[in-house]
């Protein structure tokens, strides 16, 4: 999976556009069955400033939240949108970039939902093992989506029913698919991800 620069921390809402309208692909979001908030969160970058991935969000603004039943109390859903790449030179050409794949979109889902996660029981020194922990377990997971954690459903991307790998954990749903050109991840806690569907976002303002 491609490792590359984000814009780290907790999503701003207002999120200025610019890296948006850099990218070569096409962003996706949830389609117009959803109504409510909708917000820019982050992009993520190569070494060259190519963009290469990136954040939308829906509902609620998630939150760091050691109160686990404030943290129920939130209904979001984030859909992260990652270039489809094949393995190819950097820009400078002095390293090689891997390839995006589908565990890709379901690595940065996974750790996209981990960033807004933080158990009752642990206080702030511990809670970074415990992230790092985590976010090694969500790479190795996202790299085995036919093993058992995951599932499978079927959503609409575009009005296409789309095959999306699935799984839950304690902190919320994690979801990863294929569209074209692309590759979708999703995240979300409070919103079903079975009543969830995907189009390509057509005005960006609509997240300004």
């Amino acid at each position: 999976m491609e490792t590359t620069r984000r814009v780290e921390g907790v999503p701003t809402a207002r999120r200025t556009a610019e890296g948006y309208l850099r990218a070569s692909f096409a962003w996706y979001g949830l389609d117009e069955a959803f109504t409510g908030p909708r917000w820019l969160m982050q992009v993520g970058t190569t070494a060259d400033g190519s963009v290469q991935h990136g954040s939308t969000g829906h509902g609620d603004t998630p939150t760091i939240k050691s109160d686990a039943s404030a943290a129920e109390k939130e209904r979001f859903a984030v859909v992260v949108t990652v270039a489809a790449s094949p393995v190819r030179r950097t820009g400078d050409g002095t390293g090689v970039l891997d390839a995006t794949t589908v565990s890709s979109a379901a690595w940065l889902a996974g750790s996209g939902l981990l960033v807004h996660t933080w158990p009752a029981s642990l206080d702030h020194a511990t809670r970074d093992n415990w992230l790092d922990q985590q976010t090694e377990t969500a790479f190795e997971l996202a790299d085995d989506l036919d093993g058992p954690a995951w599932s499978t459903l079927s959503l609409p991307v575009d009005g296409v029913p789309v095959p999306f790998h699935y799984r839950e954990s304690e902190f919320g749903w994690i979801l990863a698919g294929s569209a074209a050109g692309v590759h979708i991840g999703a995240y979300g806690r409070g919103m079903s991800a079975y009543g969830l569907g995907f189009s390509q976002i057509k005005d960006l303002d609509a997240y300004a």
